[in-house]
């Protein structure tokens, strides 16, 4: 009985350190700042939010600093007010220029910061989004946005480490928006196999003229065939009645 008794509770301090293994392990994963949605499509246009909790049990989160990625300039880049924090915009040059609805832009957006108001922020159990809306999204398989922040007691949190595809998720992953390839257009598609070839000009006139051939050829028969009518209806009349 007493062995059952020290298995039990064996197996019950077993089950109990896994548990919280697992537990420790999923917190942190689910808890990094990610933006959202996570998928768009390039060259497209698209409002975007950067999701930030709060890892903190006892501090704010007070500053937000994200980086936009070098390897992929933006033309387009704005942001949406946010109750109780005010946003910086940083630029820098690029060369080449990035072509924009037929204008050449020589500056590109690096970095927006967003600050909160004295004894505002994002408080320990709550998460804030910060809208941007970006475009034209670049010709690139992703956009990863090197993020850093700030806690109310001097803490960063740094999520720039970026993922790689296939491999175990980093300490610190960085935000990453992927983006695909947009689908080609339904005019430039090959014709169905089967399908008719296009008529040309000279096709359609070939047809509209004999069409009208054969037209006034029926029409040359048909009074033909009422001209001999009428001759043998009159004949009729004239030959006598044969006499019994």
């Amino acid at each position: 009985m007493i062995r059952l008794r020290r298995s039990a509770s064996a197996a019950a301090l077993t089950l109990a350190a896994v548990t919280a293994t697992v537990l420790g392990f999923a917190g942190p994963a689910a808890a990094h700042v990610t933006v959202n949605p996570k998928e768009a499509t390039q060259g497209s246009y698209g409002r975007f939010a950067v999701r930030v909790p709060n890892e903190s049990d006892t501090a704010s989160t007070v500053k937000i600093e994200v980086n936009l990625p070098e390897n992929a300039p933006v033309g387009s880049v704005s942001t949406m007010p946010v109750p109780g924090w005010t946003v910086a915009v940083e630029k820098r040059k690029v060369d080449p220029p990035i072509e924009v609805h037929g204008s050449q832009l020589t500056e590109a957006v690096s970095k927006l910061t967003w600050t909160a108001a004295a004894g505002g922020g994002v408080k320990p159990g709550e998460f804030q989004e910060f809208p941007i809306s970006l475009g034209p999204l670049p010709q690139v398989d992703r956009m990863v946005f090197k993020t850093l922040q700030t806690y109310s007691d001097g803490n960063v949190s740094r999520w720039i480490e970026e993922p790689t595809p296939g491999a175990e998720e980093p300490e610190n992953p960085a935000p990453v928006l992927t983006l695909t390839a947009a689908a080609a257009s339904p005019s430039a598609a090959p014709a169905a196999a089967g399908a008719p070839a296009a008529k040309d000009d000279d096709d359609d006139d070939d047809a509209g003229s004999t069409a009208v051939v054969l037209g006034v050829a029926g029409l040359l028969a048909g009074l033909g065939g009422l001209a001999l009518g009428g001759l043998a209806f009159a004949r009729t009349r004239r030959e006598p009645t044969p006499k019994s």
